[in-house]
């Protein structure tokens, strides 16, 4: 019986089973290409964090321990690939006579490395000029110094002579930050910056100049072991960072106090492991959404046919069949579909993993992403069984044959409607998303000393509720409308149906339940799309907002520090090939009461020629008035938040800043008038810090020196342009492009393929789009196969019958559009708001992918355009041949 009952459907019902199959399709494929990418997502957020630490770990000697003893037990610790010593030393100065004229620098630190060092740790050091065996000294001491390659360099030596090295070479430490870390102190303890002053010797050069020092103050000179490892770590970030921490602690119980390790490796995994769980966030923010949707598509394109199967089992009812052998019939066409769209679903995932990513896979492993697919494959069973068993066991338990057999029904309105959950769940939507999204609400939890990270997922409530509200709120107004408004429906249909106009709006009332249904889907899924595209636009704008104010712009030039040139040195910049603008850009430092900030000097007129300021990186006015205050009184000066606070300020006070006189180098008081506030501006730290007119402070400090140049390229060529620059300026100055500085500032995820997840996310949203548009309309008018003869038996025309049916597609199309559009935008913005931690710095405005939504806006009218032409064309077979099938 199963059998035949099976082989019936797919001759007579094939279309409606392969629409099932592909509701099922696109959940499977959906669910299989995001958590592969999530898979291959923290793999990768693991293997870029060990790629960015030159050296693992630095474990330091601790007074009274043997050096030689520490090195032994750290060689022989679980996974270590390779250890070297490292000395160093602070130096009370350096000193150089070069052109006639002798430069000083204050402390420094003079560093000794063992033979094979570079060779082991090959980014810690990079060369800039000279050669790189010998005496190296560091870019920004060579500056100060005004020395090169060949010149003598005088170090003073605290209990000694001072000692005479010849420079070799230049080089930069682009880990310099975590070189001359504090190993041990808590990141609040850290230094603000690494020494400016720094010179590399070989080991046994090193010994020999530093031995005065250890003599004299053997806490001066220490010994830090550098540590290559190369442990298979788990392809988790959380995972591998847990296993890298234990390691370490395991390391340091093995020399009994005698070592302390600075974890490098681990601050870089406990990083990624808070950029894998944003990652988690986004694929439950994104993805979900989409397999629900999808999961609500395959039960309307079952249900569109549930009046004829309730009447099929009637039959077969009626025939003798019993509960057991029905409910079977059932589960075998729920199975069918399930493996169907499963497979299809399989095969689209894998082509789109080819498509987006170069493999099948999303990158991650075989057995990842086969566990992925086969959980998606389950998932879509269960979406089949739900869809299309669960509604024929609820028939065969509730109804009766008679009932069943009934061709015209009478639709009712929905129980639920009458206890208001709509407005019930936007109201708690409500207040959970003011209670996630206040001043002190953090979406990722990291406490400062604590191994494990978590999520605070009831944020997810806010915009769950919101989703789920606002389509039964549509539901409901959809329903009121056609349940109350037949006469201006049939005013509004009358261009289309003339004469049938009210039988139009009377169909259209009749059919309100599965019209509705049909409506909320579309508007899911339109809202699906505006908001996905929507957060993933301002996600990469963030990124690049981010990228932009680190850098300060295109291309950057920064100064040495105690350098005294003036803006006037911008001409020269001005005429290398691919620059269009150089903005010199004052920095300067100033106390505030005893705390010291760091102070720019900016020119109001210009400096938006070669940055981008926001209005969100101020309060108290936008970006435009308040660069016209700075302008028009040239005491104004723009203030951090905190400082506000701390000192009490209100707008027009004057605060009084202590900054150093170029000629007697004191520090003395300047008169300043508070006018608003600065959150953030190019290149200055994230904390407190104030932004002036230039020329008020030169004009106060009797200096005009520059601190940086930013160079504005046009947003194309900042590399060959940075790379232009570097060989004009040499060592003089540091040169940095924003390629470099994205690559360094972005998350992980950004770094990833957050492009890949958009083109996966967004290719899904067209298709349950045009899906939702198109194939249940196509279903739902094929249903109505026997309303449409009736009609042209009573006499309607050729012209009546496609205005009865392009109504109805009117009507959803209208309705879904404004649904989608109003819960698209609503969601969008509280995605944005609830996941502010995800961006850096918050958004000032949302990004509207235009050019995609109107790709998507089009996939779905194209859809049920097609789907109402395809209707009006069986509606047009002969009346008698329709009802003799039906």
């Amino acid at each position: 019986m199963i059998t035949t009952w099976l082989s019936g459907l797919v001759r007579r019902r094939r279309g409606r089973l392969f629409a099932a199959a592909l509701g099922v399709s696109l959940a499977v494929a959906l669910i299989a290409a995001l958590g592969s990418f999530l898979t291959a997502s923290k793999s990768t957020m693991t293997d870029r964090a060990v790629r960015s630490v030159a050296v693992a770990w630095q474990v330091e000697v601790q007074p009274g321990a043997s050096p030689a003893k520490v090195l032994s037990t750290v060689r022989s610790s679980p996974g270590v690939h390779t250890a070297l010593p490292v000395g160093f030393a602070h130096s009370t100065g350096f000193q150089a006579r070069t052109g006639g004229s002798t430069q000083s620098t204050g402390s420094g630190v003079v560093l000794g490395l063992p033979p094979g060092y570079r060779s082991a740790f090959p980014g810690e050091i990079r060369q800039l000029t000279g050669s790189p065996s010998g005496a190296l000294i560091a870019q920004q001491t060579a500056a100060n110094l005004h020395v090169a390659p060949g010149d003598t360099v005088t170090v003073s030596r605290p209990g000694g002579h001072p000692a005479h090295v010849n420079v070799a070479g230049v080089v930069d430490l682009p880990q310099a930050d975590s070189l001359f870390q504090k190993v041990g102190a808590p990141p609040q303890s850290q230094p603000t910056a690494p020494p400016d002053n720094v010179i590399l010797l070989p080991a046994q050069q090193f010994a020999k100049i530093t031995a005065p020092i250890r003599a004299a103050d053997p806490a001066a000179v220490t010994t830090q072991i550098h540590v290559a490892r190369d442990a298979r770590l788990p392809a988790d970030p959380a995972a591998a960072y847990t296993a890298v921490t234990g390691a370490a602690h395991n390391t340091e119980a093995r020399t009994a106090g005698g070592a302390l390790v600075g974890n490098n490796l681990g601050a870089a995994l406990d990083s990624a492991r808070q950029d894998a769980l944003y990652a988690q966030i986004l694929f439950l923010f994104l993805g979900v959404p989409g397999a629900i949707l999808a999961a609500l598509l395959t039960a309307a394109l079952a249900s569109a046919g549930a009046d004829r199967r309730r009447r099929e089992q009637a039959l077969l009812r009626t025939r003798g069949l019993g509960f057991r052998q029905v409910v079977g019939i059932a589960a075998t066409e729920a199975a069918v579909v399930g493996a169907a769209g499963g497979l299809l679903g399989i095969g689209i995932a894998a082509l789109a993993g080819r498509l987006a990513f170069g493999t099948a896979s999303f990158g991650t492993t075989t057995s990842a992403a086969v566990g992925w697919f086969i959980l998606a494959v389950l998932l879509g069973l269960a979406i089949a069984a739900a869809a299309v068993l669960v509604p024929a066991v609820r028939d065969l338990r509730q109804g009766t044959v008679a009932e069943a057999r009934r061709v015209v029904g009478r639709a009712g309105t929905p129980r639920w409607m009458k206890f208001y959950p709509d407005l019930i769940l936007l109201a708690v939507s409500f207040f959970v998303f003011r209670a996630s999204s206040g001043n002190q609400y953090s979406l990722v939890l990291a406490p400062e000393g604590v191994p494990t990270i978590s999520v605070s997922y009831w944020a997810f409530l806010g915009p769950a509720l919101l989703w789920l509200g606002s389509a039964l709120l549509l539901w409901r107004l959809v329903t009121l409308a056609l349940t109350h408004g037949r006469r201006p429906l049939a005013r509004a249909v009358r261009p289309l149906t003339g004469a049938l106009a009210g039988t139009t709006a009377a169909s259209l009332s009749r059919q309100r339940r599965p019209l509705a249904r049909a409506v909320v889907l579309l508007a899911l899924a339109l809202s699906f799309a505006v908001s996905t595209a929507s957060f993933n636009a301002t996600y990469r704008q963030q990124a690049e907002v981010d990228a932009r104010l680190t850098n300060g712009a295109d291309v950057t030039v920064t100064q040495s520090p105690g350098s005294r040139i003036g803006p006037s040195a911008a001409n020269p910049l001005a005429s290398i090939p691919g620059v269009r603008h150089v903005e010199p850009l004052q920095h300067r430092f100033a106390y505030v009461g005893a705390d010291l900030q760091d102070l720019y000097g900016v020119r109001p007129s210009t400096i938006t020629s070669a940055t981008s300021l926001q209005d969100a990186y101020f309060s108290g006015g936008t970006a435009k008035s308040l660069m016209s205050k700075l302008a028009a009184r040239p005491d104004s000066v723009l203030v951090s938040e905190e400082t506000v606070k701390d000192f009490q300020l209100a707008p027009g006070d004057t605060l009084k800043l202590r900054l150093q006189d170029s000629r007697t180098k004191a520090f003395h008081t300047v008169p300043f008038h508070y006018a608003g506030i600065v959150k953030e501006f190019p290149t200055a730290p994230r904390d407190s810090f104030f932004v002036a007119n230039a020329a008020y402070i030169a004009k106060t400090t009797g200096s005009n020196a520059v601190g940086t140049f930013l160079v504005d390229t046009g947003g194309a060529h900042q590399k060959a342009v940075a790379t232009r620059l570097h060989h004009r300026l040499g060592t003089t100055a540091k040169v940095t492009d924003i390629t470099q500085t994205r690559s360094a500032v972005g998350s992980s995820l950004t770094s990833v393929d957050l492009a890949g997840l958009t083109r996966i996310e967004l290719a899904f949203a067209v298709l349950l789009a045009a899906g939702a548009g198109g194939i249940v309309l196509a279903l739902g008018l094929a249903e109505r196969r026997r309303t449409f003869a009736i009609a042209t038996v009573l006499g309607a025309t050729r012209r009546q019958l496609k205005g009865l049916v392009f109504s109805e597609a009117a009507a959803l199309t209208a309705a879904g559009l404004a649904g989608g559009t109003l819960i698209g935008w609503s969601l969008t913005q509280m995605l944005v708001k609830v996941l502010t931690g995800v961006f850096d710095p918050p958004p000032a405005t949302v990004a509207v992918p235009w050019p995609y939504l109107g790709l998507t806006l089009l996939a779905a009218l194209s859809a049920i355009a097609a789907a109402a032409l395809n209707g009006i064309r069986r509606s047009t077979r002969p009346a008698v041949e329709e009802l003799r099938e039906l």
